[in-house]
């Protein structure tokens, strides 16, 4: 498959000598990877949230793991497909990178707070710490180019591929339950040259195969795994299900146009997956084993469903612009039903949705402290951006860096210290 891939998809921003010849020899998307894997970004994954925080329980999931299981669900699908499995799963495991504390919910804080500098979206900032923030690689001109990744690779890690202007009014309901209310977008105005650089060659706002890949492969995964974590929590039980309230979190979150017909429909079809349950859970070791064949079962019924579907639906070669993904609407509504699921007996809970308003207060403390205290607040890389910074604008964009690069447990360490 490298085959189909040309010059210009391993292109990087800072030509790269080749490695010494006793080195181990990799491609460039492999190498990729490998950098994404070792990246400071990607280790902060593990204390940021997923939906519940990384200190609620040792099960559940967090950023990293989550992303590491969706990287899982990727790969697979890019090898079933015919396009190239390091790149896609690459774009996977970096696709969280940019979230900052406390998920959407400390992100629906930064975009509020941000107007000024261009707003903020968990995605750009991702391209940013790519592209700029994480160091690895410096230009002629002394500049950061982050990661110095391929073009493909960053292109497949670009789930927005516009700018804000271009970007359509939030709606619906984000994975973890808070309502849309930021602007999804994948670039902000000071990002713009690289992002050009990285979109030579795309045709309009099209997503590349592997971002479309990367992009089912994450609604699959926390689809599936928001439920299992839900269970095991004791906040779902399976085989007792509340379908008139469940089917108005379904219309009210993800899908207003499904009645309760077609919903029960739906679910029969998945309750008639072998492994779903026919007793509740109770933390035994054959329960545990039994739900994990589920999440399995699930995950390879979605994705068999897409691969059918996709090459029904043309020839290939399945990889960059020469094809499309395509998810039959019966699969986009059982994920529907599951993410419901998980919504209704999750998402929803008081507790939670006490403990997000709190994360809020905190994040907008935060970044008020840190524009009030300067550079002897920041850490020493952002206070040298702060100290280039030309104008008010830039300066408010490194605190917005700064905050975005913390994870739940230091956003509220360093909330105590920058408010004494």
């Amino acid at each position: 498959m490298d085959h189909l891939y040309d010059d210009a998809d391993r292109e990087r921003l800072v030509p790269e000598p080749p490695k010494r010849v006793d080195a181990p020899v990799r491609r460039a998307f492999e190498r990729d990877r490998a950098r994404v894997v070792h990246a400071a970004a990607t280790r902060r994954l593990a204390a940021k949230t997923q939906v519940m925080g990384p200190q609620a329980d040792d099960f559940v999931r967090n950023r990293l793991t989550h992303s590491l299981e969706v990287a899982q669900v990727a790969r697979d699908l890019a090898r079933a497909l015919g396009c190239h499995p390091d790149l896609t799963e690459t774009a996977a495991l970096a696709h969280d990178l940019g979230h900052p504390p406390f998920g959407h919910n400390g992100e629906r804080v930064l975009a509020d707070l941000s107007e000024a500098c261009g707003g903020f979206e968990g995605n750009a900032q991702t391209l940013r710490l790519l592209t700029r923030l994480e160091a690895k690689t410096f230009d002629e001109q002394g500049r950061s180019v982050g990661l110095n990744l391929t073009r493909a690779t960053l292109d497949a890690c670009t789930k927005y591929p516009w700018t804000r202007g271009a970007a359509l009014p939030p709606a619906g309901v984000h994975s973890d339950g808070t309502v849309r209310t930021v602007l999804k977008f994948g670039v902000y105005p000071d990002d713009e040259p690289v992002f050009d650089w990285m979109r030579r060659g795309a045709s309009g706002t099209a997503q590349c195969l592997e971002a479309q890949v990367m992009d089912l492969a994450d609604d699959v995964a926390y689809s599936v795994h928001d439920v299992e974590d839900g269970v095991v929590a004791d906040r779902v039980d399976l085989t007792r299900l509340d379908r008139a309230g469940l089917w108005q979190t379904v219309r009210d979150w993800y899908r207003p146009d499904a009645d309760d017909d077609l919903l029960d429909d739906v679910l029969a079809g998945l309750q008639a997956v072998e492994s779903w349950p026919t007793e509740r859970y109770d933390h035994s070791r054959r329960a545990l084993a039994a739900l994990k064949n589920l999440t399995s079962d699930l995950i390879g019924r979605f994705c068999g469903s897409v691969q059918e579907a996709t090459f029904a639906a043309g020839e290939g070669p399945f990889v960059r612009y020469r094809a499309d993904l395509v998810v039959p609407e019966h699969t986009q509504l059982e994920i529907a039903v599951l993410k419901g699921i998980a919504a209704h007996y999750v998402m929803s809970a008081d507790d939670r949705v006490a403990l997000m308003s709190r994360q809020r207060e905190l994040m907008a403390e935060l970044v008020e402290g840190l524009l009030l205290r300067g550079p002897d607040a920041l850490d020493r890389p952002f206070a040298q951006d702060w100290e280039e910074a030309v104008d008010e604008s830039g300066r408010l964009r490194v605190v917005i860096d700064q905050v975005a690069s913390l994870t739940d447990a230091s956003a509220v360490t360093r909330h105590a210290a920058v408010r004494g």
